[in-house]
């Protein structure tokens, strides 16, 4: 990162989205993909909530101990701001802070239904875009990002 090891610069989030591209992106990926998010929380016993949406199905919903549906409704909102945008929910937000605003003030979307906070990332399939999103709900913002993140690196490499 090129800032401050707990803000990361909006380069380096664009850089996490190039990167972390799907081949493809099934049913049993989402599983996968979910089941691997559900261990990492159990395994630090965070309080979290897990969703994957693909072309507007939920394909993958875990709740761990300690989620509320509270985090249910927060990843409804971080999921509409990756299908409207196209980007990562904590990238939305940290371009609208870039500009010196913030994306409550300047988006004029209802913040009821849509938040620019970390957790939603896109699944990006290559040569054909976003199809769909992880999201994580439960932790503060950074660390619901960095978690997604986390999982998809690990994902990824299989």
């Amino acid at each position: 990162m090129t800032q401050a090891q707990d803000t990361p610069s909006v380069a380096d989030l664009e850089a996490q989205e190039q990167r972390l591209v799907f081949r493809t992106f099934t049913h049993d990926d989402a599983w996968a993909l979910g089941s691997l998010l559900v261990d990492l929380g159990r395994e630090r016993q965070a309080p979290i909530a897990v969703d994957i949406h693909r072309a507007g199905q939920q394909l993958f919903h875990a709740a761990l101990p300690g989620s509320t549906p509270d985090n249910d409704a927060w990843i409804a909102r971080k999921r509409r701001v990756v299908e409207r945008y196209g980007s990562a929910s904590y990238l939305v937000g940290s371009r609208f802070r870039a500009k010196g605003t913030t994306f409550e003030d300047s988006s004029r979307l209802d913040p009821d239904r849509y938040a620019a906070h970390g957790g939603s990332f896109p699944i990006t399939v290559e040569g054909v875009g976003v199809i769909g999103s992880v999201t994580v709900s439960g932790l503060p913002q950074i660390e619901d990002h960095r978690l997604v993140v986390e999982a998809l690196e690990r994902f990824l490499k299989g």
